[in-house]
């Protein structure tokens, strides 16, 4: 005598592609995984640090460039410090690996926090620090460089790449 499965009620939210999808599945080996990573290495977080801030310079050449005015270019590049300074100390905090994939997790959020509270620190205190301060001027500077993340992560070698071998 075989017994079957039961099939589960389907929820509302649950559709045939996600039945076929959880169906095809099949976990890794530790070999697999290994050879996975070596083919789609992961993309370095400095190198989009460095394309905010090689964008934001451009920006803010750009906007010196058109204008004349070195106020309106000061406040272009801080904003785009307020983005990269704390992008930068994020780096910086999870290039130290840590083993336990938890605390890692755990280690991402309070980095995460930092930079987010270091940048409006940043924004809050521009008017102090940035002579002439241009609020359009350094939003869009803060923009550019927050919107070329984008722009890295698309250029990255990895993505450009041709399609890598079933691992079947």
């Amino acid at each position: 005598m075989t017994h079957e499965m039961p099939s589960r009620p389907k929820s509302a939210f649950v559709d045939d592609e996600d039945e076929a999808a959880q169906a095809e599945f099949k976990p890794l080996s530790a070999e697999e995984a290994r050879q996975w990573r070596e083919q789609h290495p992961a993309p370095s977080p400095w190198r989009i640090v460095a394309w905010q801030a090689a964008a934001g310079g451009l920006v803010a050449g750009l906007t010196w460039l058109v204008s004349g005015r070195d106020a309106l270019a000061g406040s272009v590049l801080y904003g785009v410090l307020a983005v990269v300074l704390p992008a930068s100390v994020l780096a910086r905090a999870m290039s130290r690996r840590s083993g336990a994939a938890a605390a890692a997790l755990a280690g991402f959020f309070v980095w995460e926090l930092v930079k987010i509270v270091l940048t409006v620190a940043m924004l809050v205190a521009a008017p102090k620090v940035v002579p002439g301060l241009s609020w359009p001027a350094m939003l869009a500077g803060f923009v550019v460089a927050m919107k070329v993340y984008w722009v890295a992560m698309w250029l990255h070698p990895a993505r450009r790449r041709s399609p890598a071998k079933n691992l079947n």
